[in-house]
């Protein structure tokens, strides 16, 4: 025991990294926690014990950092966040501990395949695209670069959905990726929390009480249970925890029904509870799933909020210095009712003034914004906020007067132009504005690239720019190289250690010592030869998987995310259809063989979002089945894409697509994972686009299309797409084929909508776009023809790439924004 009489636990011993050892410590687990003989053993078995010994080195750091903030009694960051796309982490785990190369070795001795047993493990289904990514890419910065943090979401059991593709179109499955458990997590029955919906709002009674102190009876209520993941930074100097909800009901079965027969009824409440963290974003197309949605979003809210504030007050005592401990980070409009929930338990809970407690939860929260969409800044009909979260609503209210009134003080707006600050949309049926919520709840909001942010000024937050001038800043985003680098590519990351040592693997931006290699021959031919194995790599698990057939000295070009209209998916497309045609009509020239290959998910209810994978599917169908082109086009749709398939496609990219209206695209990440892993990117001036060919050089990129500021002008101005179809005769033919069913023969009118509106309105610029996209994929082809000036300008990319880490994003979040280091 201490001086003060507390239980003082032994630091763990090291734990030696011998093979031999590690051989027999991972029987030893396959024989205590998994109850077999190492000659009964099946793969998954292996799995579960190696995760088991890795994890429980894992362990020892993680009491380690979290007894080690504990003392230091410092700032913690909390971040906030609706998905973390975290991926597998066996390999993410063994790596950052450094005991990647004993593991594989011990396995070797055992006759087990690393490999094999790797590919078993599930994604965790808890994120869609890039957001959730970037969130899981900051949790490894976080603990990389020392930054004591706790990441707060929800344990979806089937997040969003396994997709699956019939006839060509999107059938969304459950995601079960729980079924069997999760070896990483530990669940915390001591941190549950009541959380409330509906109900009634009293005045508070009491002498001490204060005048805006309001007592909220909820009609209904569950628990919010935890679940802890560590998640290990790199050299395993510090461990970090994502805490994630389960919602579970307060009484799981209402025995009196039951026995009364009402078996349904008495199941309802569990069965309700249990919808809260079932599916990520479900359909908001229905009343019932936008509310299920805010329901969701408030009530992982509402357990981070209380998880944090009781933290506080058992380890500081005074709710009052809550910012100069806490940094909460609000990852975009989603958790942003947490304002409203600091707000409410500062002043119901604690007694706390309203104006002292609305000081106190500026200077604790902070928010990043990824959009610059308007219909993606989340608002919600009043209605339903005011029927699910009656207090919150007064709240609402509460500090929109407030704002108001700072507002009007400030002398900058006439009462016209006031109603775009409010937190509350006047215009047709009135809804709560998240953004401003946000916004308006915070110290600090940035944008994740330079143009985003200079947009947000201009555009969705214009007016609150106006009266909060200093509070928008710019963290461009980065991406982890541990995972994004050297797991997924371990044959380039062998080939830059050769050439320039280790230093790129605790700092990224020592990458630029490979700049000079990009003038030696020897070198290109050896990451030629490593791009090579990477695209057979693919081209097998394709062929395993989809029967595809695929040439490895092909171009592969890869548009890779979340299908959206914006994202340009159907530009490509359209794109390769005039290329189809060009090369059936001029067989003579010299064509560049090329695979162009396609992934991502499109959300349930967006139809136009699901003909595009139609479209593509369709077009592929035809295209692959054509003689006259064989080996020169080639066209896929990979299904499910996730993290697990992005660690396998993006290293044998040769071209990355990131072709994005521009003024759209917040940042994206996606070029930056494969800008690093030695793809080209051919793409607009949009989101960190700007800021790569900066960074790599205008020659070693392929930028085509509208500025985000000519987009602008086309609108303001009544583009005409018509007349610019009209003036394209690839595109008229590309269009007109689509259109009349040449790749859709059971259903020629399945497109006409999708192609009349490119026609009539053309809102993302596909029309105006397409002839500088066709004449830079041109240009493409005709770099592609010289692979030495391909290799140069490719090893020039790996080498410039460093400043896009996330332990760089990190650092100015920590240093800017949450004043940690």
């Amino acid at each position: 025991m201490d001086l003060q009489g507390q239980t003082v636990l032994p630091t763990p011993t090291p734990r030696p990294l011998d093979p031999d050892l590690l051989a027999q410590q991972i029987v030893e687990r396959l024989t205590y926690r998994m109850g077999k003989n190492a000659a009964a053993a099946k793969p998954h078995d292996w799995l579960h014990a190696v995760i088991m010994e890795i994890r429980n080195r894992v362990i020892d750091a993680w009491i380690a950092s979290t007894k080690k903030t504990h003392e230091e009694k410092g700032r913690r960051v909390y971040y906030l966040s609706l998905e973390f796309l975290i991926g597998r982490l066996m390999r993410d785990a063994a790596s950052n501990m450094e005991m990647l190369d004993a593991v594989q070795v011990a396995l070797r001795k055992l006759g087990v395949d690393l490999d094999i047993i790797a590919a078993l493990e599930p994604d965790a289904a808890l994120g869609n695209g890039g957001l959730g990514r970037l969130a899981a890419c900051f949790m490894e910065s976080m603990a990389t670069v020392d930054v004591p943090a706790y990441g707060y979401g929800i344990r979806y059991v089937n997040g969003m959905f396994r997709q699956e593709i019939s006839d060509g179109w999107q059938v969304e499955l459950p995601e079960t990726w729980l079924t069997h458990g999760n070896p990483w997590e530990f669940e915390r029955r001591e941190a549950s929390y009541e959380v409330g919906f509906g109900g009634m709002v009293d005045p508070a009674e009491g002498p001490d009480c204060g005048p805006h102190q309001m007592r909220w009876r909820p009609g209904e209520r569950v628990i919010a249970t935890a679940y802890d993941t560590p998640i290990a930074g790199w050299r395993g100097e510090r461990v970090n925890t994502l805490r994630l909800w389960e919602a579970q009901p307060i009484d799981p079965i209402l025995l009196d029904k039951f026995n009364a027969g009402d078996h349904l009824g008495a199941l309802a409440e569990s069965n309700r509870a249990e919808a809260l963290t079932r599916v990520l974003y479900p359909a908001d197309s229905s009343p019932a799933g936008q509310e299920l949605r805010l329901r969701q979003e408030y009530f992982f809210s509402s357990a981070s909020l209380q998880d944090i504030v009781r933290r506080h007050v058992q380890y500081h005592g005074d709710i009052r210095t809550l910012p100069d401990k806490a940094a909460i980070q609000l990852n975009d409009t989603h958790p942003a009712v947490s304002v409203a929930e600091l707000m409410r338990l500062l002043v119901d809970d604690h007694g706390i003034d309203f104006d002292e407690a609305w000081d106190i939860t500026r200077r604790t929260f902070s928010y990043t914004n990824h959009t610059l969409l308007p219909e993606a800044l989340e608002s919600w009909p009043v209605p339903l906020f005011e029927r699910l979260l009656p207090r919150h609503m007064q709240i609402v209210y509460a500090i929109n007067s407030r704002l108001l009134g700072e507002a009007r003080r400030s002398g900058q707006f006439a009462d016209s132009s006031i109603g775009a600050i409010s937190l509350i949309d006047e215009g047709g049926d009135r809804r709560v504005r998240m953004g401003n919520l946000a916004f308006a709840g915070s110290h600090s909001v940035n944008g994740v690239s330079a143009l985003h942010t200079d947009l947000m000024k201009q555009t969705v937050f214009a007016d609150l720019h106006r009266l909060y001038p200093a509070r928008i800043n710019n963290k461009t985003n980065g991406v982890t190289f541990r995972r994004w680098l050297m797991q997924c590519n371990p044959g380039l990351t062998g080939l830059i250690r050769e050439a320039i040592g280790d230093g790129f693997l605790d700092d990224a931006e020592k990458l630029r010592d490979l700049d000079r290699f990009a003038d030696d021959s020897a070198f290109r031919e050896k990451f030629l030869a490593v791009k090579r194995a990477n695209k057979a790599a693919l081209s097998a698990l394709l062929r395993d998987r989809l029967n595809a057939r695929l040439d490895p000295a092909a171009l592969f070009d890869i548009q890779i995310k979340r299908i959206h209209e914006y994202k340009r998916q159907l530009l490509n497309i359209v794109e390769a259809v005039s290329l189809y045609d060009q090369i059936r009509s001029h067989p003579e020239k010299e064509w560049v063989p090329r695979v162009k290959l396609f992934g991502g998910k499109a959300a349930p209810s967006y139809h136009n979002a699901k003909l595009i994978i139609k479209l593509a599917n369709d077009v592929a169908r035809t295209v692959n089945h054509d003689p006259s082109v064989q080996g020169m086009l080639k066209v896929q749709f990979v299904p499910n894409y996730n993290v697990s398939m992005a660690e396998v496609m993006i290293p044998a990219a040769d071209l990355s697509e990131q072709i994005s209206t521009a003024g759209m695209e917040a940042s994206g990440t996606g070029n930056m994972k494969f800008a690093v892993n030695g793809a080209l990117t051919i793409g607009t001036l949009d989101g960190a686009n700007v800021e790569m060919r900066d960074h790599v050089g205008e020659e070693n990129i392929v930028i085509f299309g509208l500025t985000a500021q000519e987009v602008a002008d086309r609108r303001a101005q009544g583009y005409s797409p018509r007349d610019v179809i009209g003036e394209s005769r690839e595109l008229a033919q590309a269009l007109e084929a689509i259109a009349g069913g040449v790749f859709s023969p059971d259903d020629p009118d399945r497109y006409k909508g999708l192609v009349q509106g490119l026609y009539d309105h053309d809102w993302f610029m596909v029309a105006a776009d397409f002839d500088s996209y066709s004449a830079a994929q041109r240009q493409v082809d005709a770099l592609w023809l010289d692979q030495q000036l391909w290799a140069k300008k490719a090893i020039h990319n790996v080498a410039r790439m460093g400043w896009f880490s996330s332990d760089r994003t990190i650092r100015e979040y920590a240093t800017d924004i949450w004043k940690i280091l």
